[in-house]
């Protein structure tokens, strides 16, 4: 994959989710109702791809002004995503050369690696997600509104002790998918289909969109990485 198309199909991706995480804003109070409205305006230019460089500067300033607002990201690890795949695209825009894109998109592959490297690593490290007891504490007790059905899954730890070890172990060994494209292909797969899972048991929808727009870039990023060694 070329750089110019991973740019273009991250900001697609990018754009839908900053023009769904706007329709929760239009449905408040001003000012986020305000924000809300330029936010999905600029969301949907950025999708067709008139004049990424002034839209994602202009969806940089909007994100800073709810930052302020909320005095830090109003949706905790999404909106942080969302925060550094902007920042990156728009870098890889404003760059002086084509060294320093590859330096701004790879930032963004190496930080997409190490959040599931990471997220794998707090999770074995603490005895709660080993013994399976997190993730049933996650089912029994979550504050999202999930069904009765969802909830009985807390009732069988024997098998979410087995998903607890499915998911760590793939979070841990995520990073050697970068030495071999068809294994990357089936790793963000796999994180995609993670993803949609947790939208659709707990209604984190934030999620499933906005680090899917990181992977255009980790598969040309891997694609250089190829070419270099």
């Amino acid at each position: 994959m070329t750089l110019e198309l991973a740019v273009r199909l991250a900001e697609i991706v990018l754009g839908f989710a900053i023009f769904q995480q706007s329709l929760e804003f239009m449905r408040a109070q001003q000012p986020e109702k305000a924000l809300g409205v330029i936010r999905a305006v600029l969301a949907i230019l950025l999708m067709l791809g008139l004049q990424p460089l002034l839209v994602e500067a202009a969806l940089l300033v909007t994100a800073i002004i709810l930052i302020r607002r909320f005095r830090g990201p109003y949706n905790g690890g999404s909106d942080t995503m969302t925060l550094l795949v902007l920042l990156c695209l728009w870098l890889s825009h404003v760059a002086p050369s084509r060294y320093w894109q590859e330096i701004a998109l790879g930032y963004l592959a190496i930080q997409l690696t190490l959040s599931y490297f990471q997220s794998g690593w707090v999770k074995v490290v603490n005895p709660e997600w080993r013994s399976g007891h997190a993730l049933q504490q996650v089912f029994a007790l979550s504050a999202y509104p999930v069904s009765e059905n969802v909830r009985l899954w807390a009732g069988r730890p024997q098998v979410l002790r087995a998903m607890s070890w499915s998911v760590m172990v793939f979070e841990l060994l995520f990073p050697l998918v970068l030495l071999n494209q068809t294994l990357l292909i089936v790793a963000l797969g796999i994180a995609a289909l993670f993803h949609l899972a947790n939208a659709l048991l707990f209604g984190l929808n934030r999620f499933f969109w906005i680090w899917p727009a990181a992977f255009p870039v980790i598969i040309w990023f891997q694609t250089r990485l190829e070419e270099v060694f």
